[in-house]
């Protein structure tokens, strides 16, 4: 019996051309994608372009909000009351939206980033903060996380991540960006975990072996030989009869 799985990719994050011609490669492989809607990156004119990508190729699109840190792209933890957390993260998820409705596109899912993604996995506060932030949209998020829990207490939708380049822990967090091999390098390595996490068998973590259970796996799109890792994995789990297909 074939099975289903998502893939996607967080977008819209390009600083040249160079990383946009990388993005506009990825796009047709993923079936869904995170556009930065401002807090780490992202304007109107990028998440636009990002957006008529996506639909261009039938991809289902979400918002990736962060902490507002352009300075450092979100991926460092930063002192921020919560009500400005929610305002800010809320003017974020809503400037996407608008622009989307102004387009007839669709938002079907919200996805924090970086720092925020994983602060709010294992910070309840901070999760039902961007739970509220949704308003009602599906929130996407690490399995068995305070993200997951606070999307069940609001009666808000939840998908399961799995990443294909990162390196995890066996306690089932990411390594930290800051250790060598955090962003695992090897393509093959890469398509072998995605294989692992979507039939639920166990992989090696950096201290020993894991299982998750995910429903959708993501590639990030800064991430060097993005591309050529999404033809890998899609390769491998078509050939063990997934269908990569969007959760919406």
């Amino acid at each position: 019996m074939m099975q289903s799985i998502d893939l996607n990719a967080d977008m819209g994050e390009y600083k040249n051309l160079a990383e946009q011609q990388n993005e506009i490669a990825l796009m047709p492989l993923v079936s869904s994608c995170s556009i930065a809607c401002g807090g780490h990156t992202g304007t109107p004119e990028t998440m636009r372009a990002t957006a008529r990508l996506a639909q261009k190729y039938g991809v289902q699109i979400g918002a990736h909000p962060s902490y507002p840190d352009p300075d450092g792209f979100g991926r460092r933890s930063i002192e921020i009351s919560h009500k400005n957390l929610l305002e800010s993260l809320t003017a974020q998820i809503t400037g996407l939206f608008e622009l989307l409705s102004r387009e007839q596109i669709p938002m079907r899912h919200i996805k924090p980033h970086g720092s925020l993604y994983n602060d709010a996995a294992k910070t309840p506060a901070l999760a039902a903060i961007i739970a509220r932030a949704a308003n009602g949209t599906p929130l996407i998020g690490p399995p068995n996380s305070a993200l997951e829990q606070a999307a069940k207490d609001r009666g808000i939708k939840f998908f399961a991540e799995g990443f294909v380049d990162r390196l995890y822990l066996a306690s089932g967090a990411l390594t930290p960006r800051s250790e060598n091999g955090a962003v695992i390098a090897d393509i093959d390595v890469r398509a072998t975990q995605a294989l692992a996490i979507a039939e639920k068998r166990e992989f090696m973590a950096s201290d020993g072996k894991l299982r998750i259970s995910a429903d959708t796996l993501c590639i990030h799109s800064d991430s060097e030989g993005a591309v050529e890792t999404a033809k890998a994995v899609r390769t491998k789990l078509e050939s063990a009869s997934f269908l990569i297909r969007s959760f919406s």
